[in-house]
């Protein structure tokens, strides 16, 4: 096995590569590291490296039939007002999925990508012993 790098990376399969990285990179803040759109795109928020295939991508091809289609896996990302970021994205057009949902580690929501890969935004529950 080889070493990793600095990033952890989760390949999405996603329908349209372009609107994949518009929605990544303008709506939750990752940087476009490397494009060949329409085929494939490497998104970059932090340690976190997005791997967009699209369907002419060999890394779609690879996946075997009975495993397509999103499922509850998803991408999880840190908020520090979870509030703001739901009104920022819905002024932006943006539907969640849900209510925010609670419980003693957080608050948390979740979107979908173009291509209906879940996206969960996790704003950690305040500690009594933190400011």
């Amino acid at each position: 096995m080889t070493t990793p790098d600095r990033y952890a990376s989760v390949r999405y399969i996603v329908d349209d590569v372009p609107a994949a990285i518009d929605f990544y990179t303008n709506h939750l803040g990752f940087t476009l590291n490397a494009s060949a759109a329409p085929a494939f795109a490497d998104v970059v928020r932090g340690p976190l490296r997005l791997l967009l295939s699209g369907p002419t991508s060999s890394g779609a091809r690879a996946t075997p039939g009975d495993a397509s289609g999103p499922g509850r896996n998803r991408v999880h990302l840190v908020v520090d007002d979870l509030d703001a970021e739901i009104e920022r994205l819905r002024g932006a057009g943006l539907s969640l999925r849900g209510d925010v949902v609670a419980g003693p580690g957080g608050r948390q929501i979740l979107l979908t990508d173009p291509a209906g890969n879940l996206v969960e935004l996790f704003q950690a529950a305040r500690r009594p012993d933190t400011p």
